[in-house]
């Protein structure tokens, strides 16, 4: 089963580290991972994407609790949460394919970034899936570099007022 979880951690140098290498040593693969500073410049929030069942999730609930600069850990997966990915990805291309290629940008509400004699550069954020089917439709043209963030996501509502109306 797939699980993204939610760490809100102390913006320390080290913090990164510390917790990528107590995944690594017990084992735990992290297919995706993004960090940056939250609205509190003192916290980061990281969020990663795992695969396993309950119970590889506890073990990893159970030894992030255990660092001392984790603040936070929520599990996404068993709530209502918006996810993203960003994607910049260099296509190569002649003045003749352009059209056709900035037409299939548009459609997945991507934008171009970039413009050379021999390539474009797109920028296409979405789901995981939405970022997939871009590349695949990108292949035939000739992907020449591509970056990506790895997975953000964020629980929809009010956290917040909800976190006020359950006493917490």
């Amino acid at each position: 089963m797939r699980h993204v979880l939610s760490a809100l951690v102390q913006n320390r140098p080290g913090v990164l580290a510390t917790i990528a290498g107590m995944l690594h040593t017990r084992g735990f693969n992290i297919d995706s991972l993004a960090v940056g500073e939250t609205e509190q410049h003192d916290l980061s929030r990281m969020t990663f994407v795992i695969h396993g069942d309950d119970a590889v999730l506890d073990q990893v609930r159970k030894q992030l609790d255990k660092i001392v600069t984790v603040v936070r850990v929520d599990d996404l997966s068993t709530e209502n949460f918006v996810e993203r990915d960003l994607m910049l990805i260099k296509v190569g291309c002649s003045a003749e394919k352009r059209p056709e290629i900035f037409q299939l940008a548009e459609s997945f509400r991507g934008r171009v970034v970039d413009i050379q004699h021999h390539n474009v550069m797109l920028e296409i954020s979405g789901t995981e899936g939405k970022v997939e089917a871009f590349i695949e439709l990108m292949r035939p043209y000739g992907i020449l570099e591509l970056a990506r963030t790895g997975r953000i996501a964020l629980v929809r509502g009010d956290t917040k007022t909800q976190a006020t109306e359950e006493g917490t």
